[in-house]
């Protein structure tokens, strides 16, 4: 069988795109250097896929900050105040990613939101009344271009425009309908170049088809391609899904003049189930219809189970009539780039472990069915006596903890009400408390001493006075500004998760298994290996010292910072060996003995971050309580169940759409929960209201992902918008997020600016 790549990681094998970037927002080098490290990771890209003897590699997957964002100004879809500031399509382009702030022009980024149920984010495209549909194909054009000249004839991978339009914000009178044409002749014009300049495939990626469908999606679904973009078509068009199954529209899909389907069958619940019911029917369906089979995860780090996936295909064989093509289930941004990089791990763990570049091996190895011939095959005897071992040994203690849970361990007493009146007057705090999320600037000199101390060129009492240096120095800034609740600044962590990780048994590290976040943001995700329990105190010693500062000075609250079971979880590669319900618990018993610690050192005010609480949320609603909501929000409740009632327990989540499960997030029983809302333009508010949200809450009033410094009146404004909304007894006022990627002049102007809006309001 020939195999199929949906996408390559884009950032480059050691995040070449990121450190380029990043330098030419500063300024240091020309747009000419940034193309240059592009076109030479497009062209690694291409090779390494080429050389593994993949049969299908796309072209256009690459991207500077967002495909979405990409598609954007392949269709004009541009917002007039981003055109206004008559700047190189390039640098407006990175205005609607990150916000643009210079001399008197003063612009906020899109809005940013998860990537389905990935912690992937992307750039939410804005129809305003002035966008004009029209079709601008030159980086298609150049990367195929390219890619031709290096040997490889790629598919064109594109986003489809169901999805498009159905993740797109529209700011103005007109709604999705009004653009429909004009996009339906931008896409076929768009099949049309692309056949011009050689091509013979292209793919249309529409996860969107994985979703709840209702008779609108699907009438929408059918305006754009039937007898519209599939008309006359020249090239051939594969319709790629991923993330999820198709059962709200397969049997429909079938009858469009779609030369191939990609189709998810590690996530896809029912894919192949339906794939099965075609046995039944006309079989002609399927005759000249080619399958993209999305066998192998584009989404974990382990190693490919060879017997099982070879199982998979045999029951695709039997139902499917036409071609089949081997593919990954989703594209492959979402994992590390090679485990090539890895020098400290040892080849007994290395070897359970695949990322993208060895996947491309696996890829071409399930393809060969002489591998599975009587099992004899080298690489099938190598993949069999890998999975036959017993990777790792149970924690008796960690098992025997789980096992002895009861109801009463995910309850916390008193109710709401009673430990918010005790609260507020035990820490005294004034109307509109001020605070940030927790983070400070990890400054190059932050990062420094942290490098040496991991590569032992000073010793812990150095590297701790620096930390502690650096908190007191935080601690003093918040004072003088006037800050309500303090925060420690986070300076001895990496990452919230990895840091945490660090601390607890089971979990183990990469060097540099890197996955692009959002544009240049990158995260290097731990690995849950084995049972996880905490070692040690994780976060008490930096918090307590925090306080003492605090004590000596303004005496005001300190609140630890913790991270969450659910995102740790989350933003962890998990194990495939135990459910992710039986990994929660483990790390929410860990995480609550942390918090107990921390209150028993004094601590009054706990944050508990589930950022990535929505992440791994079931794409179909009826999934939601059943498989993850239901564990999900019980592992939070264990975490802070045994806190007293003067203990105050904060918890933040950032960029996703939380609307729809707002009741499940009030059920979590924190007492203050922060949001990110300003790029999202506070559209939570609305259903905050609606809800009659019990938890006390703080919309983020500036977004922390673009380099601008909100003015205070632009604050002012937002806080009286949300005092609409939410009763001003229960109102905080915060940024949207850490800020740790933040730099340190414009971290101090932004928050003596939320200050000073914070005095106006209360004043008012």
């Amino acid at each position: 069988m020939k195999t199929s790549v949906i996408g390559f990681p884009r950032i480059g094998a050691k995040r070449e795109l990121k450190f380029a970037s990043e330098k030419y927002f500063a300024g240091t080098i020309s747009l000419e250097e940034l193309n240059q490290t592009a076109s030479d990771i497009r062209r690694s890209n291409w090779k390494k896929q080429k050389d593994a003897g993949i049969d299908f590699i796309s072209s256009n997957d690459f991207s500077f900050y967002d495909n979405m964002l990409d598609l954007c100004f392949m269709l004009g879809v541009i917002p007039k105040r981003y055109k206004d500031l008559c700047l190189s399509s390039l640098d407006t382009y990175f205005a609607m990613a990150r916000g643009y702030q210079k001399n008197s022009a003063d612009v906020t980024a899109l809005p940013m939101k998860k990537w389905f149920n990935t912690n992937y984010h992307y750039i939410v495209p804005e129809f305003d009344d002035s966008v004009i549909i029209s079709l601008d194909d030159s980086k298609i054009k150049e990367e195929f271009s390219q890619a031709l000249n290096s040997g490889v004839k790629t598919k064109i991978c594109v986003p489809g425009p169901y999805t498009f339009l159905k993740l797109s914000h529209f700011k103005g009178t007109k709604q999705a309908v009004d653009f429909t044409k004009d996009i339906i002749n931008a896409y076929k014009l768009l099949l049309s170049q692309c056949a011009s300049y050689g091509a013979e495939w292209i793919e249309l990626d529409e996860p969107a088809l994985v979703l709840d469908m209702s008779a609108d999606d699907k009438k929408l679904f059918q305006t754009l391609y039937k007898d519209a973009i599939l008309a006359d078509k020249k090239i051939k068009v594969l319709l790629q899904t991923y993330f999820g199954d198709v059962r709200d529209y397969f049997d429909e899909l079938l009858g469009f003049d779609f030369d191939a389907y990609g189709l998810d069958f590690v996530e896809g619940k029912e894919t192949l189930n339906l794939i099965q019911s075609l046995k039944n029917k006309d079989q002609n369906l399927t005759k000249n219809k080619v399958l993209f089979a999305g066998v192998l995860c584009g989404k974990n780090i382990w190693k490919n189970d060879y017997e099982k996936t070879n199982a998979l295909l045999n029951k695709i064989k039997e139902a499917w009539q036409g071609e089949i093509v081997i593919s990954t289930s989703c594209s492959l941004l979402h994992v590390p780039y090679t485990t090539k990089n890895e020098e400290k791990l040892g080849s007994e763990i290395l070897e359970h472990f695949a990322f993208a570049e060895e996947k491309l091996t696996e890829l071409k190895e399930l393809s060969d069915a002489e591998n599975f011939k009587g099992g004899n095959s080298e690489c099938y005897k190598k993949n069999r006596e890998l999975f036959a071992k017993e990777r790792i040994q149970k924690n008796k203690d960690v098992q025997n903890r789980i096992n002895a849970l009861t109801k009463e361990d995910f309850i916390r007493k008193p109710l709401f009400a009673q430990r918010e009146a005790v609260q507020k007057k035990a820490l005294n705090l004034p109307l509109f408390p001020t605070t940030t999320i927790g983070s400070f600037p990890q400054t190059q000199e932050v990062r420094a001493n942290r490098a040496a101390f991991k590569k032992g060129n000073i010793s812990a009492e150095e590297y701790k006075a620096f930390n502690k240096k650096m908190i007191e120095k935080c601690i003093r800034f918040q004072e003088e500004i006037g800050l309500d609740v303090l925060v420690h600044g986070e300076y001895e962590r990496n990452d919230m998760v990895e840091y945490f990780g660090e601390n607890l048994e089971g979990y183990i590290f990469t060097q540099n298994a890197w996955v692009q976040s959002y544009g240049t943001r990158c995260v290097k995700p731990p690995v849950i290996w084995g049972d996880v329990c905490r070692k040690n105190a994780i976060t008490v010693e930096w918090s307590r010292f925090a306080q003492d500062a605090a004590d000596k000075n303004s005496k005001k609250p300190v609140k630890g910072m913790l991270t969450g079971p659910v995102t740790i979880l989350n933003w962890s590669f998990p194990r495939e060996d135990i459910t992710l319900k039986e990994s929660a618990m483990q790390i929410a018993l860990a995480i609550r003995d942390e918090v107990l610690d921390l209150e028993a050192n004094g601590i009054r005010i706990i944050q508990i971050d589930e950022a990535a609480l929505k992440e791994k949320l079931p794409l179909r609603k009826e999934d939601w309580h059943s498989e993850y909501l239901d564990w999900a929000i019980k592992a939070f409740n264990l975490v802070h169940s045994g806190c007293r009632a003067e203990t105050q327990i904060h918890t933040h989540m950032c960029y996703s759409e939380f609307i729809p499960i707002i009741k499940d997030i009030d059920n979590m029983d924190a007492d203050v929960i922060s949001f990110e809302a300003s790029r999202s333009n506070l559209e939570i508010l609305q259903a905050l209201k609606d809800n009659n949200f019990r938890t006390e809450v703080g919309p983020g009033v500036y977004d922390i992902h673009s380099p601008r410094v909100p003015p205070v009146e632009e604050i002012v404004n937002a806080v009286e918008k949300m005092k609409k909304f939410i009763q001003v007894e229960k109102l905080w006022i915060n940024p949207d997020c850490g800020l740790k990627t933040r730099g340190t002049v414009e971290t101090e102007a932004s928050l003596r600016n939320l200050v000073q809006a914070a005095l106006i309001i209360r004043e008012k």
